[in-house]
């Protein structure tokens, strides 16, 4: 597996959310790596609000776009009204956003903000990109990432300890 370029970086990601505070809720450390077009790896790590691989993808296009990291490209208005959905009207425990929020939060935030507009025309270069993710999908990041079109793999590792995922 470490012979494809994007499984280090994915699995360095996820051992570097395991030494900051805010990174990794409930415990879970996870990671992810895309080789970009050009040749640059970008990585990911999971937070309270972002999966790893919604994390990733923002990060992605922000470097496409040369978008310095600290501007943020989803209005904290829209997170904090999705994670409101999710966790008061839909009874989830987390707020994290996975892949499929993610996009769709990126295109509310770019009806307002011209910097997520630009950003988001980044997105058709993820298409045919290897990405590498340290745990198996949840069904909306995996949904997410086949509209990308990019060629995931993961190790065989659960997200979180739950059965079932949402």
């Amino acid at each position: 597996p470490e012979d494809r370029g994007v499984v280090p970086p994915a699995r360095e990601a996820a051992a570097a959310a395991e030494t900051e505070a805010d990174k990794g809720p409930r415990g879970v450390f996870t990671g992810a790596a895309v080789a970009l077009p050009r040749g640059e790896v970008v990585t990911g790590r999971n937070s309270p609000l972002m999966h790893a691989a919604s994390a990733l993808v923002i990060n992605a296009i922000k470097h496409l776009a040369a978008i310095p990291d600290h501007l943020d490209l989803i209005s904290p208005m829209v997170v904090e009204s999705i994670g409101t959905l999710r966790r008061d009207l839909l009874g989830r425990d987390s707020i994290s956003l996975n892949v499929e929020e993610t996009l769709i939060a990126l295109s509310i935030s770019s009806t307002t903000n011209p910097t997520a507009h630009q950003a988001m025309l980044q997105l058709p270069k993820l298409r045919g990109c290897e990405l590498h993710m340290t745990h198996l999908p949840t069904p909306g990041d995996e949904r997410g990432l086949r509209r990308l079109g990019v060629s995931l793999t993961c190790d065989p590792c659960f997200a979180s300890n739950k059965l079932f995922m949402s």
